[in-house]
This record gives structure tokens, C-alpha cells and sequence, in this order.
């Protein structure tokens, strides 16, 4: 498929950073630095691509979200208060993870720019009802890379609750005209097989195999898990974008896939918008 572009300048691939390939996420607030900093340094290899980079929250932010159920409504008028005083200490966790992204890309020589989603996202009832993609486009068109992050946000109805930056990506890539988004796991891509039995990975994506995926178990994850990823892979596809899930733990796999290359791993290949 030939690239897109916007009106200022060549389509960008978003790249997204998941939370369990920089954080560990059975640990709170448990950050993997040597994975960081060599992710840096892949995005670094991308010059003249122009890039969004987006980050999950890990064990940063998911120990909160779930301890302050801002995933879900409030039940009660004290869940509400306590939400509130939730939404200031998870908001607060997530950029100190923020924070070392933001300088590990500086580090490696990429012109990092954050984009705190907070001050351009709004949701209604858990769900994205209006994003600025202005600071996006800005950022690009003055040559830096806008980095965001899965955020706690304004929610029209329940006060505050959790955007994705799965979510993010969705969104960007259809308003940006993304050409592909690439999600670095800490899995080499979307596994499926018999249960205690051996698991491989599915090279395609389709709406068949999202009907049979389950939510996994282990770390908290509080933004809908494997089949929330594939949904948003698929969503990125209809709307003219590849979407890659591939494994960030390989060396050059994130490099070769922002330069366009086929990587393994699970893919959603691009449909007409």
C-alpha cells in the first residue's frame, strides 16, 4: 500500500511502547531500564520518519486504575470522592513513567515532545468522546516526536477515568493518516493454542480469532487485555493502516518494522477506509 500523508508532511507510523515490555508488571512501579533505553535507541534509527510514540502505564499505573475502579462507573458517592483523590495518585504515577521515557528518548537522540493526553482527551462513560489531534500535528510539523501515554483523563459522566494508548493509536492513526502502527510487546505476537498446551503465534488478524480470544490472566491489566488489543489492531486496519503486534525483546524488530519492513509477529494489514 503507498504511504499516506497529511496536508503538513509525510504519514508517520505511531509506535506503541507496551507497559509489560517497560515495566514489570507483577512489581509496582518496577521499571525495565535496559529495554528502555534500547527501544530509545531502535526509534533513534528512524530518521526521516516522522514518528508518534506512545506508551502503556505497566506496573506504573494498573495497580492504581484497579485499586480506584476507574475503569468502571462509580457506585457510590464515596467511590466517586475516593475516584477523584484516585484519579490525582494514578495521574501522578503514570508521568513519573513518563518521565523516564521522555529521557531515555532524549538520551539516544530522539526530540521528544510529551503530549500529556490529560489536556487533549476527554471520555464519556470509560469510553474516548473527543481528542485534539492539534499538539500531534503541531509536533510533527515542527520536527520533534510527540510522546504520549495511557492517562487518566476528564470523563464526562464519571469524573475521571482511564484512557489507552491503544485507544491513542486508533484514534491518531485514522486522524493522523497514520501509514502503520507498530505495537512492541513484551510476546512476540498474538498467541493462541490448547490450553497447557504448546501456543504459537497467529500471523494474521481477523474477526474470527477475536471472537475466540480470552482475556489473560496475570499482571493487572485494566485496559481490556489481548482482546482489546486485537480489536484495536483491527480497528487501525479498516481504517488504512497495517497494525503490527511484534516483540520489542528482539533487537532491531522494532527498527526494521518503523522502516516498513515485515517483522514477525501477529498483523492486521490495511483495508480500504
Amino acid at each position: 500500500m503507498a504511504a499516506r500523508s497529511t496536508s503538513s508532511g509525510p504519514a508517520p507510523v505511531i509506535v506503541k511502547l507496551g507497559g509489560s515490555l517497560l515495566t514489570r508488571k507483577r512489581e509496582v512501579e518496577s521499571l525495565r531500564p535496559k529495554v528502555l533505553a534500547r527501544m530509545a535507541r531502535e526509534l533513534a534509527t528512524a530518521s526521516g520518519t516522522p514518528l508518534v510514540v506512545l506508551h502503556g502505564a505497566g506496573s506504573f499505573g494498573h495497580p492504581g486504575a484497579a485499586r480506584f475502579a476507574l475503569a468502571r462507573a462509580p457506585a457510590t458517592d464515596r467511590e466517586r470522592t475516593e475516584r477523584t483523590r484516585g484519579a490525582s495518585i494514578v495521574s501522578a504515577e503514570v508521568r513519573r513513567l513518563h518521565l523516564a521515557v521522555l529521557r531515555a528518548l532524549v538520551a539516544a537522540g530522539v526530540s521528544a515532545w510529551s503530549v500529556p493526553p490529560s489536556a487533549t482527551a476527554r471520555n464519556r462513560e470509560g469510553s474516548l468522546e473527543s481528542l485534539e489531534e492539534g499538539p500531534y500535528a503541531d509536533a510533527l510539523g515542527r520536527g520533534v516526536v510527540p510522546v504520549a501515554f495511557g492517562d487518566v483523563v476528564p470523563d464526562e459522566r464519571w469524573g475521571f477515568s482511564i484512557l489507552s494508548a491503544d485507544t491513542l493509536a486508533v484514534e491518531l492513526a485514522r486522524r493522523l493518516r497514520a501509514r502503520r502502527v507498530v505495537f512492541a510487546s513484551d510476546v512476540e505476537g498474538v498467541l493462541e493454542g490448547p490450553a497447557g498446551g504448546k501456543r504459537s503465534v497467529v500471523p494474521e488478524l481477523s474477526t474470527e480469532l477475536l471472537g475466540r480470544l480470552r482475556p489473560g490472566a496475570g499482571a493487572v491489566d485494566v485496559t481490556g487485555g489481548i482482546r482489546a488489543k486485537v480489536t484495536a489492531m483491527l480497528a487501525v486496519a479498516a481504517g488504512g493502516a497495517d497494525a503490527a503486534l511484534i516483540s520489542g525483546l528482539t533487537d532491531g524488530a522494532l527498527s526494521r518494522a518503523i522502516r516498513g519492513e515485515s517483522v514477525y509477529g501477529s498483523w492486521a494489514h490495511a483495508r480500504a477506509p
